[in-house]
């Protein structure tokens, strides 16, 4: 395959196609779209998080429930890169998009905001969001901008004003159920597609793996974005592999005529 980075390829010109037909265009994002903001992904060798850590021992509903300190240790550096991240061009073209309407619904498995601080309106953020925590006692809710920024700093475990229980924050954990709202909003955007435009995610993490397999099921065209093979590049239209943040631009203003 050509390099998409120069003059649009006849792959990038094809999967332009199939977003400027599409009636019902889905995006489906993962921790790719965002590690060219500074945020780690989970699995790629050497800087994924899970390469370091092992999930189940830091992020998970056992963990936080029976050893919170350890939770909100593990949680302090990524959460401290999250807060100084900015949206990349991946975040900035999949907002144009939406903006177009080409694309109407961003379903995304990231906790870290940017889709939305990129300017886009319609997401689903099925892994839940580190922007808002809830109390494990009295089940209030706050806004992470007024507690987030003193934890980074000082390490302090957050604590409900109110009732005094621990805060947990909105990000889903291993052993927890997904939002249940928020994921059939996802499946149904899924099943009723047109098109679903999948970019930097491995695909390795159910249910939201299984997403995409849905859309194809029910007709809809599927164009991968990303750098290293997925379980269902065989089933996409068009595949393109590479940065997303080169990447994705590109295909926008293809798309859009820039």
């Amino acid at each position: 395959m050509s390099d998409p980075l120069h003059e649009p390829t006849p792959a990038v010109q094809r999967a332009a196609d199939f977003i400027r037909d599409a009636k019902k265009g889905v995006a489906l994002t993962g921790a790719g779209i965002s590690t060219p903001s500074g945020i780690p992904d989970f699995r790629s060798a050497g800087s994924g998080l899970w390469t370091r850590y092992e999930p189940m021992e830091v992020a998970s509903l056992s963990v936080f429930r029976c050893q919170p300190e350890k939770f909100y240790t593990w949680l302090r550096p990524l959460a401290s890169q999250i807060v100084a991240a900015h949206p990349n061009p991946a975040h900035q073209a999949l907002a144009r998009l939406e903006e177009r309407r080409y694309i109407k619904t961003l379903i995304t498995q990231n906790i870290d905001g940017l889709h939305h601080r990129a300017g886009s309106h319609n997401v689903l953020e099925v892994h839940g969001t580190l922007y808002s925590l809830t109390c494990v006692g009295c089940f209030r809710h706050y806004p992470a901008e007024e507690i987030i920024e003193s934890y980074i700093t000082d390490g302090k475990i957050p604590h409900c004003p109110i009732c005094g229980s621990i805060l947990k924050p909105d990000a889903i954990l291993y052993e927890e159920q997904l939002p249940e709202r928020t994921w059939r909003q996802a499946e149904e955007a899924s099943k009723t597609c047109d098109l679903m435009l999948v970019a930097g995610t491995s695909l390795e993490v159910m249910p939201s793996a299984g997403l995409p397999m849905r859309a194809v099921e029910h007709g809809a065209h599927l164009i991968v974005v990303n750098r290293t093979p997925t379980y269902i590049d065989d089933r996409a239209d068009v595949l393109l592999k590479g940065d997303v943040a080169e990447v994705l631009p590109r295909l926008a203003a293809e798309v859009i005529g820039e």
